[in-house]
């Protein structure tokens, strides 16, 4: 039989048959197009047989992927449990091919570099995200981002407070505190060649907080009235925490009565509700009150009392002129030193000390000045005049205001 030629017949202008056409072409172009794996490549394969000793991938190479049994035995046991033939799995090259031209792959290191990579878009895109701490030593505890070990130092932890002047073992002992607990973090460093990944819960708090306070400003109106923490108290006045976002009262809208330090009235960590008196979004401030959520004292101050009625009061303040005390938590009465003894006394401070209890008689009440005139001499009095003459008084009490 004469051999067939497939090469195009030139000479008289016919072709003969077109190897493109040839249905060995195809099959060798895939053959050739499948390029060799290279070692730490990620990609994706199917799973097509699981035996004891490994697990068989197809990744679209001529030779299948090998995932060894000791890889396995790195990875939760459930989670190799569940995989099945026909599954979808992402796998890491550890070796292009074996002296059976197999590639020898890593489903735990293929784990490993999907969590880099999300935990490199996290760090790109600053996302604040939740972490669970799992273990600590002396230096700062230990988050996972999926299977990636994170670290957070000391000194970007805002659960707990350390100080400088601590052991060694009660510095641990306050980290183990964290242990276990769910915290916001936010990745400041990130290093895949050193396998570092440094995390922080004091940026994320600071970024958490900026959030809540854009929000809360949004939010906020005058008028409403909120709940929130006590979070410091300074000489002006107190924070409070709204849930995010602190708001300011001022010493003056503490209380109704007369107050000289925040403390008198609050504590950090006392849960309080407040008054929005304003909003100012441009410089991110808000103003707060307590007194404005109750009514003004004086307004039912003759309800309350009359004169001749015999009160419990605290000596609150001593002057020359006198003592301030305080019936209840809003109004506060004057003591002029005539009315603290029958005797002719220099200072007021000769009969009544600040913080002393007594029982005082009320001799005068003027709602609109916002006055009370207290009697100490006068609480044995069998009778009481009201029509007491004042006006020796109201030179003093006006000059000290009052």
């Amino acid at each position: 039989m004469d051999n067939l030629d497939y090469r195009p017949n030139m000479s008289n202008g016919a072709e003969g048959p077109d190897l493109a056409d040839h249905p060995m072409t195809e099959l060798l172009e895939q053959e050739f197009s499948r390029v060799i794996p290279q070692h730490g490549e990620t990609m994706e394969g199917v799973i097509v047989e699981i035996n004891s000793n490994e697990i068989v991938v197809d990744i679209g190479t001529k030779s299948e992927g090998i995932v060894p049994a000791r890889d396995l035995e790195r990875m939760d046991p459930e989670v190799v449990k569940e995989l099945a033939v026909g599954d979808t799995v992402y796998v890491y090259v550890v070796r292009s091919q074996d002296a059976s031209g197999n590639s020898i792959l890593s489903l735990s290191r293929a784990v490993l570099e999907t969590d880099w990579q999300k935990a490199s878009e996290m760090f790109e895109s600053e996302e604040v995200f939740t972490g669970t701490v799992s273990s600590c030593n002396r230096g700062g505890v230990i988050v996972r981002v999926g299977r990636v070990r994170g670290f957070v130092p000391a000194s970007q932890i805002a659960s707990i407070r350390l100080n400088r002047s601590d052991t060694e073992e009660e510095r641990i002992e306050r980290l183990n505190e964290l242990l276990n607990k769910e915290l916001q973090f936010k990745i400041i460093e990130l290093d895949r060649r050193r396998n570092r990944l440094i995390l922080s819960e004091r940026a994320a708090m600071r970024e958490w907080r900026q959030d809540q306070k854009d929000r809360l400003l949004d939010e906020l109106q005058e008028g409403e009235s909120r709940k929130g923490v006590v979070s410091s108290l300074c000489d002006f006045g107190a924070f409070v925490d709204l849930g995010g976002a602190d708001g300011l009262v001022h010493l003056s809208e503490l209380s109704w009565s007369r107050v000289g330090h925040p403390r008198e009235v609050l504590k950090v960590g006392q849960e309080v509700e407040v008054y929005v008196l304003s909003v100012d979004r441009e410089r991110k401030r808000i103003a707060l009150s307590l007194k404005r959520l109750k009514a003004e004292p004086w307004t039912t101050v003759e309800e309350r009392y009359e004169i001749g009625q015999l009160v419990k009061a605290t000596v609150t303040k001593i002057t020359d002129f006198g003592a301030f005390a305080r019936l209840d938590e809003e109004i506060e009465g004057l003591i002029h030193i005539s009315e603290l003894s029958e005797d002719r006394i220099g200072h007021p401070s000769e009969v009544v000390s600040e913080g002393q209890e007594l029982e005082l008689r009320i001799i005068r009440i003027d709602a609109a000045r916002q006055r009370m005139g207290l009697s100490l001499r006068r609480v044995n009095e069998d009778q009481y005049f009201a029509g007491y003459d004042w006006s020796a008084t109201d030179d003093s009490e006006s000059d000290s205001g009052y």
